[in-house]
């Protein structure tokens, strides 16, 4: 197996031991997506990010958090008050992968008339084949 530390290796995500898949994995996972799109917006903290990112549970968005800091997209920074304060925020990288992502959202939100009208098509064809 390849020394992951490095740097000279090539990253190709359709190989199979690429690390960069487990990164992708994180940025476009559903949460990951989200997650990143919010904090591209602002600063926020656990909670605040909880009720921006609808329906995400706490375990999830926690596991989302440490996945994206791990991977250098996100920061957390803890502030020393009482009680304490815990914000996130993008990195440049961060904020560079958030910003394609944005571009993603738009693309598909803009089409959706056409998704959905795709979608009874299909739904359509298939209910005439059962």
């Amino acid at each position: 197996m390849p020394d992951s530390s490095d740097q000279s290796l090539e990253a190709d995500v359709f190989a199979r031991d690429c690390s960069s898949r487990t990164t992708l994995q994180n940025v476009t996972g559903r949460w990951g997506s989200l997650v990143l799109i919010a904090l591209g917006e602002s600063n926020y903290r656990f909670g605040e990010l909880r009720r921006r990112v609808d329906g995400v549970s706490e375990r999830m968005l926690s596991q989302t958090l440490q996945n994206l800091e791990r991977d250098g997209m996100l920061v957390r920074t803890v502030h020393e008050v009482i009680p304490p304060k815990v914000e996130y925020h993008l990195t440049p990288l961060g904020r560079q992968v958030a910003n394609q992502l944005q571009g993603l959202i738009d693309l598909v939100q803009h089409n959706m008339p056409a998704v959905r009208e795709a979608q009874a098509e299909y739904d359509a064809r298939q209910g005439e084949r059962a």
